[in-house]
């Protein structure tokens, strides 16, 4: 009979610390939130910055993509037009073919006639314009992806800086739960600023990848030009 009384004692006593040895979850937006007015600003940094990044990764890649687009036979046209002393043909067709490969060759026709390497120049010249067309705004992702961490971790030192003021003036008695669920709010920042540069960092080296080959194809169409003109007669 005893035997039952402690099982009942100790089931009664389950059920009452059951509540409060239940476990604390938190959504994604509740911490993102919980961080105070100091975290609240750095997470809306961080996402504008995100927002930035993502904008410039999808225009770029789109302008890439675009500017990549290449016939393979256009410089065989090309080579049979100014052969044939079709000058004005050949120009007809760069312009019907708008990417940075027609308007390098265009630039190279329309010196035609001048010495070689007034030539050459003008097509370094125009080079370096496409090039610049093509990488307008990639840096900022750079400076996204190295900036977003530094952000967030800012963000956590301003966290662990109040959390820990927090327990210098309660005299060492603040409640560890409450100093605890301050440091992880404050981590959150970090986190975020980790996310967002690697979003950053990642978009950034693809597209580096992506004018790379652009440039490639540039650079094997000026020289494929230049050959062209040095060809006898």
């Amino acid at each position: 009979m005893s035997y039952l009384v402690i099982l009942s004692s100790i089931a009664q006593k389950a059920k009452t610390v059951d509540p409060e040895a239940e476990e604390k979850t938190l959504s994604i937006i509740e911490l993102l939130l919980s961080g105070g007015v100091g975290g609240m600003i750095i997470i809306s940094v961080l996402f504008v910055l995100l927002f930035v990044a993502v904008y410039i990764y999808f225009e770029r890649l789109f302008a890439i993509k675009a500017a990549s687009k290449y016939d393979e036979s256009f410089m065989d046209q090309i080579k049979d037009n100014v052969t044939n002393g079709k000058i004005e043909a050949a120009k007809l067709l760069c312009e019907q073919h708008d990417n940075p490969v027609s308007r390098l060759t265009e630039k190279g026709i329309s010196r035609i006639g001048n010495p070689l390497e007034d030539i050459n120049k003008a097509i370094e010249n125009a080079g370096r314009l496409e090039v610049y067309k093509l990488e307008k705004n990639v840096s900022v992702l750079a400076t996204v992806a190295g900036a977003a961490p530094m952000i967030g971790f800012l963000g956590t030192v301003l966290g662990m800086v109040l959390a820990f003021h927090n327990l210098a003036t309660s005299s060492g008695q603040a409640d560890m739960g409450s100093l605890a669920e301050g440091i992880y709010t404050a981590m959150t920042t970090t986190v975020a600023g980790l996310v967002v540069g690697i979003i950053a960092y990642i978009g950034y080296n693809h597209l580096v990848v992506k004018t790379d080959k652009v440039v490639h194809q540039m650079e094997a169409t000026a020289v494929d030009f230049l050959d062209l003109l040095n060809e006898p007669a």
